[in-house]
């Protein structure tokens, strides 16, 4: 079993040349490199931070934001083995087929394949983000024996399921650097560098592909890579920032435009039911064969179409107590459709938006420098009016079914964009910096993932969606990352 090597104790000026070098060890970088294992492919893998958290290297983060409030960069993500797995959620579902299809109401929308090229490699991601079975929407038959899903009129909205990362001896969720540790280790192919940042991308004198990779550590040690093929997975920003900053891959001034997260506005309405308590499956993760799952309502694809909307998963959260003039307006509405509200109760509502397309959404670099001497980020952000609104338009159907099928009302509780704003929080789910395009003009990879114009650079994570879905991205960007290194088995060494 080989041991992970310190860059800090790389002499300076060494040039590394393996076949591939990935940079990060997220969950990108750990899933490429064990996709890869037992290769002929020699694989080195550089991660800017080590095994536990660093204050010092977690600060490399740091940026400014203008627009709307977004959560601080440096908070967002975690810079060690591991990378965001060390503190994400565990949520997990997969894309919907029309997440991949061009919307003419969606601007900038659709990726070059549909779900049919993703769903092959759905089944390993699965595996290794420790999902359990494949259930998703399979499980509504078998938790409603359990207990009754909410009852809902024919529409638009649907009961769909997320299911929950889970690692041994029940800790939850996977956090890959601690779990894939030794599987890395046993990889006779790869060498595994810690505390080693990228710090720029140099070109060939043609600029027709990459050349040459400089790294340094935080304790002042400099060396280079020398790769014959290169894969950025550090995460949508920082792969953005070090193309940004090496002036690679922006051609078309598309590196960094684009960024866009989930919206996750809270207490968005209150759901009422008037039959009383909802199944706790609604509310929080239930065991279905050793899975977990949560229920949560979606549109349907057709009525994303039918009326324009976007994407979003809405969950329903806590009690709200009801205040006399409530009850009895629930009562009333429920004597008018012949319902008996006399038990019921009221709970808070909140979800997960997708967003449209946005290339004024986006990071430019500043005059600061980080530590390494890196430009640090300004993030620009912005959410249009029309997002809260394709929103409303779900709710008002989700309203519409609770009471044709005479099992509760929906009221909403944001009117103006001041009250959305004030409410609202964020997935950490950085998405569409370096986006998949056939058309350099329009994207910054191409269908394989590789920097249009450039031979041998490739980016992956969900960096490249073009599309975000309201789904969130861990499942589908290792699926994304196990195609490309499929890709990256033929290229030629």
């Amino acid at each position: 079993m080989s041991a992970f090597i310190d860059a800090r104790t790389v002499p300076a000026g060494t040039v590394l040349e393996p076949d591939l070098a990935i940079f990060g060890g997220g969950a990108v970088g750990i899933a490429l490199a064990l996709a890869l294992a037992h290769s002929p492919i020699s694989i080195m893998l550089f991660e800017s931070g080590g095994m536990d958290f660093d204050a010092a290297t977690q600060a490399l983060y740091a940026g400014s934001q203008a627009g709307v409030k977004y959560l601080p960069l440096d908070a967002c993500r975690m810079r060690y083995l591991g990378g965001s797995t060390n503190h994400w959620g565990g949520w997990s579902r997969p894309l919907d087929p029309i997440d991949f299809e061009k919307r003419d109401w969606v601007a900038h929308s659709g990726w070059p394949f549909g779900i049919e090229t993703l769903r092959p490699y759905l089944p390993r991601a699965q595996s290794l983000c420790e999902l359990g079975d494949w259930i998703y929407d399979e499980a509504t038959p078998r938790m409603a024996a359990l207990a009754p899903l909410l009852r809902l009129g024919e529409g638009g909205v649907y009961t769909s399921w997320f299911q929950f990362s889970k690692t041994r001896d029940d800790v939850l969720p996977t956090h890959f650097g601690t779990r894939y540790a030794d599987d890395l280790k046993r990889i006779p192919n790869l060498r595994l560098y810690l505390h080693a940042n990228a710090t720029a991308l140099k070109l060939n004198g043609n600029a027709s592909g990459l050349e040459s990779v400089a790294i340094a550590t935080l304790s002042g040690r400099k060396f280079t890579v020398k790769p014959r093929t290169a894969v950025l997975a550090m995460g949508a920003i920082e792969n953005a920032r070090l193309m940004l900053a090496s002036n690679v891959g922006n051609q078309n001034d598309l590196v960094g435009r684009y960024f866009a997260d989930h919206p996750i506005p809270r207490d968005t309405a209150t759901l009422v039911s008037f039959a009383g308590d909802i199944a706790g499956y609604y509310f929080n993760a239930g065991l279905l064969s050793a899975t977990q799952i949560r229920a949560t309502l979606a549109p349907t694809d057709a009525f994303k179409r039918s009326r324009k909307v976007l994407g979003s998963l809405t969950t329903i959260e806590t009690p709200v107590e009801m205040d006399d003039l409530a009850r009895a307006a629930v009562v009333t509405a429920a004597e008018a459709i012949g319902a008996d509200a006399s038990n019921a109760k009221a709970f808070s509502v909140g979800c997960g938006l997708e967003l449209e397309p946005d290339p004024e959404r986006r990071f430019v670099l500043t005059h600061e420098r980080d530590a390494l001497g890196l430009p640090r980020l300004k993030l620009i952000n912005r959410v249009s009016d029309s997002d809260f609104l394709r929103y409303r338009e779900t709710m008002k159907e989700l309203g519409r079914q609770l009471l044709a099928a005479g099992t509760g009302m929906i009221r909403l509780n944001y009117d103006t964009r001041a009250e959305w704003e004030s409410a609202l929080d964020w997935g950490d789910h950085h998405l569409g910096t370096t986006r998949m395009h056939v058309d350099p003009k329009q994207g910054v990879v191409d269908a394989d993932s590789k920097v249009h114009g450039l031979s041998n650079l490739f980016v992956a994570g969900s960096g490249v969606f073009p599309t975000y879905s309201a789904s969130n991205p861990t499942l589908n960007l290792i699926a994304l990352t196990l195609r490309l290194a499929g890709h990256l088995r033929k290229l030629p060494r």
